[in-house]
């Protein structure tokens, strides 16, 4: 007898890019730049008040939206910081991680048809959202120029049309670093002002903004706010990628629909680690100094790329630093990834991977969430280039 065949509903998903330069980097004992997350350890306090509340057996089914001490704090970190408060009961959905958190939101307004927006290069994730929906991505390309990564705000307009039904950004944004400015936000609220036109907003990286600029929330817009899924990640913003806990803050009749999904896709969300963020939001000093903490890493390693060859891109946001690398090869980007992680020992995703279609613009992303010696060995082999 053999197995029946399946039709793929995601015929253009193989292994992701990640999974590929991760098992080369290990393969090779490259360091690994690539996949995007901390090689240090988090505050013990975290994993503490976490072990308190497993000790304190909460360790059951907790409320399908989340424990409301964890939705509590995060309304009140969300108006403290951006001037908007949401209801915890009724507009804060915690979930399991923020790619959940996007599916969810994809899931519960996309229809069969219906075109979503989507701005390349895009992370991996949101369009077999869409496709899963049952939806038509729709791609609008970024622009890149001397000032690194910009949105061209007419092509996302010119793609609008009477099947549009969600337009998703993502600010800090991987992998190009870039972040939307206060222009950006307004040339958005243009766009859909006047139609029904939903919005996903990736904020993951809301916390890793540079060089004294503020993160454009559009919580913070009350206009966009009232049309706008917006999901935000613990994982990145404490250090602790593998616990895969997040959260959606949206309108209440957003949420209502958000939430029939999400009982029915992993109905609620670990208990005691929602426990142990609850008591440890408390103090805000982690989150408001991560900017600082960051910051120091980014300008560490761009110090030490400014005596390669590569050419620096901006890095406003996120974790992760673009570099052009035309003076030092003319291979497409995915081999060139392969040929530095195994031929100078340190892995970086290619930037092409992050297209519909693989654009080649001989850029690739290295991220700096590492602990300063890991950055300094990547650094001492790169400047051998």
């Amino acid at each position: 007898m053999s197995t029946p065949t399946i039709v793929t509903k995601l015929p253009k998903v193989g292994t992701t890019i990640f999974t590929v330069m991760s098992a080369l980097a290990s393969e090779k004992g490259a360091v690994n730049l690539g996949q995007g997350f901390p090689d240090f350890h988090c505050d013990p306090t975290l994993v503490n008040a976490v072990t308190q509340a497993m000790q304190e057996g909460l360790n059951q089914y907790p409320p399908m939206a989340g424990v409301l001490p964890l939705r509590e704090a995060i309304a009140d970190k969300v108006e403290q910081l951006y001037g908007h408060r949401y209801d915890p009961v009724s507009e804060i959905t915690v979930t399991a991680g923020a790619t959940q958190g996007i599916l969810t939101s994809v899931l519960c307004a996309v229809h069969a048809g219906d075109e979503v927006i989507v701005i390349e290069p895009v992370y991996d994730c949101y369009v077999p959202a869409i496709e899963l929906a049952g939806g038509v991505p729709v791609f609008v390309q970024m622009e890149v120029g001397a000032a690194g990564y910009s949105i061209p705000w007419d092509k996302v307009k010119a793609a609008v049309t009477s099947k549009t039904r969600m337009i998703m950004v993502n600010t800090p944004h991987n992998p190009t670093g870039s972040v939307m400015r206060a222009a950006d936000v307004a040339a958005l609220a243009d766009i859909v002002r006047g139609t029904d036109i939903l919005i996903l907003s990736d904020e993951v990286y809301e916390h890793m903004v540079y060089d004294g600029q503020p993160h454009e929330s559009l919580a913070r817009h009350p206009e966009l706010a009232e049309r706008s899924f917006i999901n935000s990640s613990f994982g990145k913003t404490y250090h602790v990628t593998g616990w895969k806990v997040g959260y959606v803050a949206a309108p209440a009749a957003l949420t209502a629909e958000f939430r029939k999904v999400h009982q029915f896709n992993v109905f609620t969300v670990n208990t005691p680690v929602q426990y142990g963020l609850a008591a440890y939001m408390k103090d805000p000093a982690p989150y408001l100094d991560l900017p600082a903490f960051y910051q120091k890493k980014r300008d560490l390693f761009r110090a030490g790329l400014a005596a390669t060859r590569f050419e620096l891109l901006p890095s406003q946001g996120t974790y992760f630093q673009c570099v052009k690398y035309g003076a030092i090869s003319d291979l497409p980007e995915a081999e060139f990834c392969k040929w530095l992680t195994t031929e100078i020992g340190v892995a970086a995703i290619p930037v092409s991977a992050f297209y519909n279609t693989p654009r080649e613009s001989g850029i690739v992303r290295f991220c700096f969430a590492k602990k300063d010696e890991t950055l300094q060995l990547a650094l001492d082999r790169l400047t051998r280039l």
